[in-house]
């Protein structure tokens, strides 16, 4: 026993730097005031404030369609200046957005608050991807993306389940309005944190000698990265998304389950993911990254399709039991999706270039946020299980599309060699 224990504790060392460690425990806290809301804003939408689902779904993606339009620019800026700095200014944006919504009665006032709250994530997300990525070394990148999403679902799942049984205890205006000032307030705790405990390491500047090699035009000019972007969209929409913004309000509507057992799901499905995600970084390092996303699409194929028998279940225990296996598999999925994606990212971005490739890296969340309520609103309405049996046929194209990119993916062990090799020129050769 006591050498399984051992075993235990050593799968979970990290090895990461003290403001590394900080870092992630102040995305805990902001994402226990997140995972206050993220379950419930469309029932909050729709049932309190007399939204219909597809007006709400808007008002979500709104939050990550603002998001995704700043995240680019926000990349460039990190590739001159402070990352703990943007992280700050993100983080209060959000603030703001997100107290607000507690006062919405009207669809517009919902898009302003949206539109505030999107620019705070697109800012301070980016910024505090690239932070992590700047206050660890290379071999530390698939811990530290670990790390950070293990601190996320921790901080979402506790979250969720908070919310749960308040929304359960009593479904009325001011038990919501109390979900939304406290995630205000953890915004504004996790600013906090980066101000006083984390320091502010140097982004590496470029000179206009090397303008063409600069920019986003050279990061345009990398197809493989570009490919891997868009197919992680789809995943990042079918696999992240539908789970989180998606199956909470199909579930209340379709199956005979309640806030509290949505909690429940969410709970388990996110616990899975902080116990099993670190321990995952050396069984996921042995794998073909190709592989890695490969198993990922399938496993969120199957967890998709599996919702859909849940409508056919009376008994509000049996679909609860049925949702928490879907939520497991869903976990699974996203501990080899993020452990792949978040090193690759970093592995393949030149240093001068890492803020805006991590920029694109956000993007593929804030794009698939702003994508996946906006059609799963729509289809909540239409066809709702469409949502399911369409999103594991787009996963399982995404997969074959990464798949087929074998070996044009660099590996661990070669890290990002023979993206620098095409990138890297002769000493006394012009600029390309």
């Amino acid at each position: 026993m006591s050498r399984r224990v051992s075993r235990l504790v050593a799968g979970w060392h990290t090895g990461l730097p003290r403001p590394a460690l900080i870092l992630q425990a102040g995305n805990a806290v902001n994402y226990f005031g997140y995972g206050l809301v993220l379950p419930f804003e469309i029932i909050y939408l729709h049932q309190i404030r007399g939204f219909s689902t597809s007006t709400a779904g808007l008002v979500l993606a709104t939050v990550m369609g603002t998001a995704a339009i700043v995240t680019p620019p926000t990349g460039a800026l990190l590739d001159r200046y402070s990352a703990k700095a943007i992280v700050i200014a993100g983080s209060l944006a959000s603030t703001l957005g997100y107290a607000g919504f507690a006062f919405v009665d009207r669809p517009w006032q919902a898009f302003a608050c949206s539109i505030a709250g999107g620019v705070g994530f697109g800012v301070a997300g980016t910024a505090n991807r690239t932070l992590v990525v700047r206050l660890v070394t290379q071999e530390q990148r698939a811990a530290a993306f670990a790390l950070n999403r293990v601190a996320g679902n921790f901080g979402i799942g506790a979250g969720a389940t908070v919310a749960g049984f308040i929304v359960a205890a009593a479904q009325q205006l001011s038990s919501f309005q109390i979900l939304y000032f406290f995630d205000a307030f953890t915004f504004a705790g996790f600013a906090l944190i980066v101000l006083a405990a984390v320091p502010s390491p140097r982004a590496e500047l470029t000179t206009a000698t090397d303008a063409n090699g600069t920019g986003f035009r050279a990061v345009a000019r990398d197809r493989i990265f570009l490919t891997v972007i868009a197919a992680n969209i789809v995943l990042v929409v079918v696999g992240h998304t539908f789970f989180s913004n998606i199956l909470p309000p199909f579930a209340k509507a379709h199956t005979p389950i309640g806030p509290a057992e949505i909690g429940i799901i969410i709970l388990i499905n996110t616990a899975f993911i902080v116990i099993a995600q670190i321990p995952a970084v050396r069984l996921v390092a042995r794998m073909r990254r190709t592989h890695a996303f490969a198993a990922a699409s399938a496993l969120f194929a199957v967890a998709l399709l599996t919702v859909l028998p849940a409508t056919l279940v009376h008994s509000a225990l049996a679909a609860t039991s049925l949702l928490v296996g879907v939520g497991i598999v869903f976990a699974l999925g996203e501990i080899a999706h993020i452990l792949v994606l978040g090193p690759l990212v970093a592995d393949m971005a030149p240093a001068h270039l890492l803020g805006r490739y991590l920029s694109l890296y956000s993007l593929t969340f804030t794009l698939s946020l702003a994508i996946g309520p906006a059609i799963g609103g729509l289809l909540l309405q239409r066809a709702p299980d469409a949502i399911w049996w369409g999103g594991a046929l787009a996963a399982l194209l995404a997969g074959a599309i990464l798949l087929q990119l074998g070996d044009r993916i660099p590996t661990r062990s070669t890290k990002h060699r023979h993206v620098l090799r095409r990138r890297q020129k002769p000493p006394n050769c012009p600029a390309n």
